[in-house]
């Protein structure tokens, strides 16, 4: 069941008289996880539930789902034709100027662009002014309570654990003679999800060596995998969360090296992609302990300006960070200047990843990955070990 006071409490803040959530054949899951509904059940017909910010909750339904927000507080329309639909629409929302939906313009944060612009027009048609909800989704789904953020600490002690045990078989299967490929180390590490009561919800995790990682989502396979050989520059990218309702991913990227000598310029991309890591986690602490706001788009700007200063901006193709919760890519505020400006602010609750990368194609990559948690009294926390330097695999 909903907060309403909560919410109306925070519509009031953000200044809109009203938050319109819609859905038809299950677009919408936001909309199912802030009201509590089960995203799982087939929606065949469309919903709206108009949330205004005094008064009572409007609920609408066609008369093929007449049930189908029966859990929610609030008055209920049923509607027949869509000449019913736009009458009640146009009713519930009264007198009302701004209306808060999955929307974003010009698509600027996509993750809550939702809503398909037939209905955005409709709305805009009736006079109403729509406006973003990504601030209010991010307050409702992506601000983490402390129960949720146990369990992603918990992760991370499984996760950390898993990563070290994953370049240790690396390095024992080497030195006795044995082959292991990428794959194979794929596969252990997924062994050991199950093993220590974690899921990565079948998005496997990424090992890979010498140019393959320079594809940031490479993925092996049964088919691509080979042996991984002294030499090899090695990236693991590996995430997940404890298996049980309500979990929060753990996400991480650490590099190594097979050997004692790594190249020069591995070394190099490699404390690149760290210190711009560490610039980004020292901007948010210092705007913290000034008590001034942060947002994604800020933080973005200062990782990639250590990786352009190094001369390696066009190779650093993709976002800083992503938000973390229920799914590991959530719906709160990124660490984006790149793929979408996102404006919306680092706010206490907040959990995210920082994770540069340089990627030379047909070469190399290294990427460094933090998780990072604003609690609720301000403090910036890193949960598990920051990768400093490169793990070094002793083989013969």
């Amino acid at each position: 069941m909903p907060d309403i006071a909560r919410i109306q409490k925070e519509l009031t803040a953000v200044g809109v008289d009203g938050w319109l959530l819609y859905d038809f054949r299950n677009r919408d899951p936001i909309a199912y996880n802030v009201l509590g509904l089960d995203f799982g059940k087939f929606t065949t017909r469309r919903w709206f539930y108009w949330i205004p910010t005094q008064g009572e909750p409007v609920r609408l339904v066609s008369a093929v789902e007449s049930k189908k927000l029966d859990p929610l507080p609030g008055e209920k329309i049923v509607y027949l034709s869509w000449r019913e639909l736009h009458a009640s629409l146009k009713s519930m929302l009264g007198s009302s100027r701004k209306v808060a939906m999955q929307f974003s313009p010009q698509g600027n944060v996509p993750y809550v662009s939702i809503v398909d612009g037939g209905t955005i027009d409709l709305i805009r048609s009736f006079g109403y002014e729509v406006v973003s909800s990504a601030g209010l989704v991010q307050t409702f789904q992506a601000v983490l309570d402390e129960a949720a953020y146990r369990s992603h600490l918990d992760a991370a002690e499984r996760v950390q654990r898993i990563k070290d045990e994953a370049f240790a078989h690396i390095g024992t299967e080497m030195r006795a003679g044995r082959t292991i490929t990428q794959y194979d180390v794929q596969q252990f590490i997924v062994k050991r999800f199950g093993e220590e009561g974690l899921t990565c919800m079948n998005e496997f995790p990424i090992v890979g060596t010498n140019e393959h990682p320079a594809d940031p989502h490479f993925e092996p396979t049964p088919e691509n995998a080979r042996p991984i050989r002294k030499g090899d520059t090695l990236l693991i990218d590996l995430w997940a969360k404890l298996e049980k309702p309500g979990a929060i991913f753990y996400d991480i990227t650490w590099c190594g090296f097979l050997g004692k000598n790594p190249p020069a310029k591995y070394v190099e991309i490699f404390n690149v992609v760290r210190d711009g890591r560490n610039a980004a986690l020292e901007f948010i602490q210092s705007r913290y302990a000034a008590k001034k706001p942060v947002y994604g788009w800020e933080v973005d700007d200062a990782c990639r300006a250590v990786v352009e200063k190094a001369g390696y901006g066009k190779q650093f193709v993709h976002r800083t960070g992503h938000s973390i919760g229920e799914d590991v890519h959530w719906s709160g505020v990124n660490i984006d200047n790149l793929e979408t400006r996102d404006d919306r602010e680092l706010v206490p609750g907040v959990c995210f990843s920082i994770e540069p990368g340089i990627y030379l194609e047909g070469e190399m990559a290294a990427r460094s990955e933090i998780n990072v948690f604003i609690t609720p009294d301000g403090k910036v926390d890193v949960a598990g070990e920051m990768q400093k330097h490169l793990i070094l695999i002793d083989v013969p």
